[in-house]
């Protein structure tokens, strides 16, 4: 038995309950990992209020680190005794120690510590993806990028200015503003005091941004679409603020023919191949200082009501981690 927390209905922070499990047994291709830290991020709320549907009860959590315990039947990625951290389905990652395929899990460098790689195995393979592969920035572009001091937010303004992007980002507040701006982002812009559309257009001598990272959602779909360029991409990856309602595609073609996608990272994390690949070119950012995880919040796993709290009341920033 190990303690994990499970939920037994949706709803609010409540409905998690920290108990004891039973672990099961492991199956040809399955692997015990011990977690050292687990990592804490906004899709977890969507699971837990029911927004993301799975059958009850059910554990939460989708992002973790630790050693692997034992192996099962054909496992050939990971050995007893691996560092190890992942990013993904099966969600269940808050809990002391899971049965996970092994397939979904990489191996960790010995210069990356297991509360970092939960600081950053989600959010950080999620900025790998939207910049080198949802919209493939090449160095030189202006972008806008909300949420800029979230976890996600300053791995991306760190990301952004490494490789030659001119970062735009939106902020709740001038705290938060100072810390994107201490982070690289080029240009900082609280929505609370500034108008963004305007303030996007003024950045841009009126010609809009080629892309659009947006996982605010309802509050700021819209107004996004009018900062896009002519042939401009929305990349709309979550939904903080409520799911963006039905609209008119219409609404692309009024603007300029703009592109619009709903990413997930589980799809471009399918392949092996290409988590590894992705996996490798994060660990290598963070390895070379270009990029560092900033751990601003930890909790002890028995009080994640308190971070979920936290979370949806957006006094958090940076990354945060659970501690079994």
């Amino acid at each position: 038995m190990v303690k994990a927390v499970r939920m037994h209905q949706v709803g609010g922070p409540e409905v998690m309950v920290y108990e004891e499990v039973a672990l099961g047994k492991l199956g040809p291709g399955d692997v015990l990992v011990r977690h050292k830290a687990c990592g804490l991020n906004y899709i977890d709320v969507y699971f837990r209020t029911g927004l993301y549907p799975q059958a009850l009860p059910a554990g939460l959590g989708m992002e973790g680190a630790g050693i692997v315990e034992a192996v099962g039947e054909g496992v050939t990625y990971v050995a007893v005794g691996d560092r190890v951290a992942y990013a993904g389905r099966p969600v269940g990652a808050y809990a002391e120690a899971r049965i996970m395929p092994a397939d979904t899990l990489v191996r960790l460098p010995d210069s990356i510590s297991f509360e970092t790689a939960a600081a950053m195995m989600l959010q950080g393979l999620t900025v790998q993806y939207l910049f080198h592969r949802t919209f493939a920035l090449q160095g030189g572009e202006t972008i806008l990028f909300h949420a800029a001091a979230g976890g996600v937010g300053l791995i991306a303004c760190q990301w952004a200015r490494a490789i030659g992007v001119t970062m735009i980002g939106t902020v709740g507040s001038d705290e938060k503003a100072a810390l994107a701006k201490a982070h690289g982002c080029a240009h900082v812009i609280n929505y609370n005091t500034e108008n963004f559309v305007e303030r996007v257009k003024e950045i841009t001598g009126g010609k809009g941004v080629p892309v659009v990272y947006d996982s605010i959602g309802k509050d700021t779909f819209i107004n996004s679409l009018d900062c896009l360029s002519p042939l401009g991409m929305m990349v709309s990856f979550g939904n903080a603020s409520g799911a963006v309602p039905p609209f008119s595609l219409n609404e692309l073609a009024s603007r300029g023919s703009l592109f619009i996608t709903r990413p997930s990272l589980m799809s471009y994390t399918a392949k092996r191949s290409d988590l590894e690949t992705m996996a490798a070119h994060l660990f290598s950012m963070v390895e070379s200082g270009k990029v560092k995880i900033d751990i601003h919040q930890r909790y002890p796993l028995s009080e994640v009501a308190q971070a979920h709290q936290d979370l949806e009341a957006r006094k958090t920033t940076g990354s945060t981690i659970l501690i079994p």
